[in-house]
């Protein structure tokens, strides 16, 4: 054999490699999907949401071998009315107040349990608790003599107003805080997270084997008595993660309350992002909150609520620090997908640069973006158990439909400033 036939050769079987190369390069993704099962969702959805959401699950799932981006995409879950049917912060609450489980606030003053408290609120809970025991000690709110106590801090939980209609709260930013809200995590002051965890335990076994409906008895107010998961959700949550995403839960309810309820969804205590007391000695929580982004540990004027959503899970999710964890981030560091029922969870719905689920609940801000759908990523659903009917009247975008953080009502605006115009309730 010639040198220049032996060249010859040598590309010809080089050129024969690099073509089985490339059939292998080519094919290795196919063959990858062929072996991959990707999650289907099951039925329950309106519409074509379920179509919707699979798609989601196709595209940046990890049997897609072209999805946008290889590291895991995230998707956040609003917690209550989100991903079950009522409130476990509430469920936490009464199973408290029936058990006797709050304590007298130091000195008797009901102020230190709230900045935002008003005088008006502090002198009713005074009035109403104060004789029943010494500071420090446990409340006697499941028995009769401590009905009148009881009834004052449902009240003021649960309405934002004492028995006799005074504002219970004053001077809060209403994009980054709920003083009601934090009022539970901080009434639970002097318990470690370890017996919170117990309460909420507690309470959820309860809460899941009375019947749909169920109330029960607090001081003497009836009040609900059930909570249910939304098998739908569960089923998505589920899907997700053996998809490949990073499932995370974002809620207005207390960190080891929710952290024993999203036991019961597969997820576990580290991706739950709840209000966060601050400790003292021994882990015990005090009267204040932990802070995200700008704000300090104790200042007490951000939790996950609105805009303070979207700061701890930039904070908590993607590990962006200080003030600009309370920004939007580059899309590359949002989640792909969020899922929530209420104007509290607006801001971090914004944020996701797929798709975002909205349970309709009839929350103004929330629908009017929603409905607008100026990006084609929101997709609506009713409630998966006891749906509300249609809102009688259309959502008012154009006016008050958007709350400021002083509390002024305004038109709803979308990124571009242009006001949403009024939606019509068409998800029911």
């Amino acid at each position: 054999m010639t040198p220049r036939s032996t060249v010859r050769r040598l590309q010809a079987v080089g050129a024969a490699a690099a073509i089985a190369a490339g059939t292998l390069v080519a094919t290795a993704p196919a063959a990858q999907a062929a072996h991959c099962a990707t999650p289907r969702l099951a039925a329950g959805w309106y519409g074509d949401n379920q179509a919707r959401l699979q798609q989601l699950i196709d595209q940046y799932g990890k049997c897609n071998p072209y999805r946008p981006g290889r590291a895991k995409p995230v998707a956040v879950f609003d917690w209550d009315n989100t991903v079950v049917k009522n409130d476990v912060g509430d469920a936490t609450m009464f199973w408290l107040l029936r058990n006797g489980k709050i304590r007298q606030p130091a000195r008797g003053d009901w102020a230190t349990t709230s900045r935002y408290l008003t005088p008006a609120a502090a002198r009713a809970l005074a009035d109403a608790c104060g004789p029943l025991a010494r500071p420090g000690s446990p409340l006697p709110t499941g028995t009769p003599e401590g009905t009148g106590c009881a009834d004052e801090l449902n009240a003021v939980y649960g309405t934002a107003a004492t028995k006799a209609g005074a504002a219970a709260f004053a001077g809060w930013d209403h994009r980054t805080i709920e003083p009601a809200y934090a009022w539970l995590p901080q009434l639970m002051q002097g318990w470690t997270a370890h017996e919170v965890r117990g309460f909420a335990a507690a309470a959820r076994t309860e809460n899941l084997a009375a019947p749909i409906g169920a109330t029960q008895r607090v001081g003497s107010a009836s009040v609900t008595g059930w909570v249910r998961y939304y098998d739908q959700q569960k089923d998505l949550v589920d899907g997700l993660r053996k998809a490949g995403f990073d499932v995370w839960i974002s809620s207005a309810s207390p960190q080891p309350v929710v952290e024993v309820w999203a036991k019961g969804v597969g997820i576990a205590a580290d991706h739950v992002i709840g209000i966060r007391n601050t400790t003292a000695s021994g882990g015990r929580f005090t009267a204040h909150l932990k802070g995200c982004g700008s704000v300090k540990d104790g200042a007490d004027t951000m939790i996950t609520y609105v805009d303070g959503k979207r700061c701890w899970i930039n904070q908590e999710v993607f590990g962006v620090r200080g003030a600009a964890a309370e920004k939007v981030q580059p899309a590359a560091r949002r989640q792909v997908f969020a899922a929530g029922d209420s104007d509290t969870d607006v801001s971090f719905l914004r944020d996701a640069t797929a798709l975002r689920l909205v349970v309709n609940r009839n929350k103004n801000e929330l629908m009017c973006r929603a409905y607008d759908d100026s990006d084609g990523k929101w997709i609506v659903n009713p409630m998966f158990i006891e749906p509300k009917k249609q809102k009688a009247t259309p959502y008012p975008c154009s006016t008050t439909g958007y709350v400021d953080h002083d509390g002024t009502a305004g038109p709803v605006r979308r990124g571009d400033t242009s006001v949403v115009p009024d939606q019509t309730d068409s998800v029911f």
